[in-house]
């Protein structure tokens, strides 16, 4: 069933919103804490697809930047985004289209989502890594012991959660023709 523009739109602030809530999900380690952000990403991506997943992130961010406190901790502003930790945020971007362009090419099966919510993490870890090279002038070292590292382990945790809800939330949308079956 062909859903118009409006619908689409929604679908795309539903997935904004998602990606905001789960934001707010912070399990505080001692060295780093993990938050729910990069869940909801390749949540959203795995149901969503390319274009209205990555419409998704947009939003997300430009809320952010707006002043809203979408991002982790209730926070948001232009002040998180060029900060330390803003490449991971940036790096949604480019996870998103990444994730969404895989998915579209093999298939929203299990296996092949938890490929491209690893692919994805590696995208965001690496935007992540550069970024906080560059902000806070670390050495590449430094930028992926303290940017990468601490965080590969629980990314591919996250990996497999977001397949395997993104694919189960996916299913039941098209069984109930509320999003178009990818072919």
């Amino acid at each position: 069933m062909k859903k118009g523009s409006t619908y689409q739109y929604v679908l795309a602030a539903f997935g904004a919103a998602i990606i905001a809530v789960l934001a707010q999900v912070t399990i505080p380690l001692p060295l780093i804490p993990i938050t729910g952000q990069t869940l909801a990403v390749g949540i959203v991506v795995t149901i969503l697809g390319t274009r209205l997943g990555t419409l998704s992130v947009l939003l997300y961010i430009l809320l952010g930047a707006a002043g809203l406190p979408v991002f982790s901790g209730m926070s948001g502003g232009l002040g998180i985004l060029v900060g330390p930790t803003g490449g991971y945020i940036v790096g949604f971007l480019a996870t998103a289209i990444i994730m969404g362009l895989y998915l579209d090419k093999f298939g929203i099966t299990f296996t092949q989502a938890i490929i491209a919510n690893i692919i994805g993490m590696i995208i965001t870890l690496s935007f992540g890594t550069v970024w906080l090279k560059i902000v806070a002038d670390y050495t590449w070292t430094a930028a992926f012991l303290g940017g990468t590292a601490p965080f590969i382990v629980v990314g591919i945790v996250k990996a497999v959660m977001a397949a395997w809800i993104g694919v189960i939330v996916r299913r039941r949308l098209e069984r109930a023709h509320l999003i178009e079956a990818i072919a």
